[in-house]
């Protein structure tokens, strides 16, 4: 099968577009013939050997992938050959076949195609943990969102949205300022000509913010961790500015607040119940379009580099998706 291949943590320099065996599904597992992948951050961090953990050498990136169900492991029960399918491993979906455990595979919505589908899986599902298992968000709090034009970000924003949260969307562009306001955000700050402290702080009305989503890291952290609320919630996601903040203690100790770590990966893996539970309510609301995924662009499966440059460069806005179907 055609696949991108990395032969070195090395990030995109490693990266090469080859012919390589296809995978065989354990007895918990779904082989799948991909038809389209999407490219996230953690798909860069992990080329780069930056991620929490790294895969064997070489490897196939990607986490994220839709098409259609070949086999399935002997103890799968869920799906069957035929089923159109959204699906997510640690790695893998940068090729023709992948496989994924039966908790990580989701139906699609029949009127949604494979190349929304592809995006579903780990954005959404990261920002459904995220306000609802880990932050337990609720209607009529106010919650922000750091680097909101990406793919988790956005997530974050229309799911917030939804459970009638208000939502205040900090991105670094006016295009991308209004391409949230489409997604569900009340309020916009556009780090790149406005001082987000001083705009946060009359937003939030000098009461602080209940439930802070942070997938920057670095200097902004720290300008966050002065805006929560009493019993507020301060929940660091990724570090795409890649820097790994420090926070002083004495914040949350004179707020209240609590600093909420959110890994869905490992949450996927401990608790599948519930995660194929949460994936199955996600996927509802997409197929009822009460979650709208936003695809920047679509590009040969090939160029995943190039895919990759673009999301790690933060010029994306939602998610990039690779073609692995010609005939897609």
């Amino acid at each position: 099968m055609r696949a991108i291949l990395c032969k070195a943590f090395k990030g995109i320099e490693a990266l090469s577009f080859t012919e390589i065996a296809e995978p065989r599904p354990a007895a918990n597992e779904v082989l799948v013939d991909v038809h389209a992948a999407s490219v996230s951050y953690m798909d860069y961090l992990m080329s780069c050997g930056g991620y929490q953990m790294r895969p064997a050498l070489p490897y196939v990136p990607g986490t994220d992938a839709a098409g259609i169900v070949l086999a399935c492991g002997d103890r799968v029960t869920r799906f069957r050959p035929g089923d159109r399918v959204s699906c997510a491993n640690w790695f893998g979906a940068f090729a023709e076949r992948m496989v994924a455990k039966e908790s990580s595979v989701a139906l699609l919505p029949v009127d949604v195609d494979f190349i929304v589908g592809s995006t579903v899986m780990n954005t959404y599902l990261t920002a459904w943990y995220a306000l609802v298992e880990r932050a337990r968000l609720q209607a009529g709090e106010t919650v922000l969102v750091t680097g909101a034009a990406g793919g988790v970000g956005l997530a974050c924003v229309e799911i917030a949205h939804l459970i009638g949260a208000r939502v205040i969307a900090v991105v670094g562009s006016a295009a991308k300022a209004a391409m949230v306001r489409t997604h569900g955000a009340a309020e916009v700050v556009d780090h790149s000509c406005e001082e987000v402290r001083e705009r946060v702080k009359v937003l939030a009305d000098g009461k602080g913010l209940d439930v802070c989503v942070d997938n920057v890291g670095g200097a902004p952290f720290a300008v966050l961790a002065r805006l929560m609320g009493w019993n507020g919630r301060l929940l660091p996601i990724g570090f795409t500015s890649g820097e790994i903040p420090s926070l002083a203690m004495n914040l949350p100790l004179l707020k209240n607040y609590s600093v909420v770590g959110v890994f869905v990966g490992a949450w996927m893996e401990r608790y599948p119940d519930e995660a194929a539970r949460a994936t199955e309510a996600i996927m509802a609301w997409v197929g009822e379009s009460k979650l709208r995924p936003q695809v920047d662009r679509v590009l040969p499966l090939q160029r995943a580099g190039e895919a990759m440059s673009l999301v790690a460069n933060r010029s994306a806005m939602g998610r990039i998706v690779l073609q692995v179907r010609r005939d897609l």
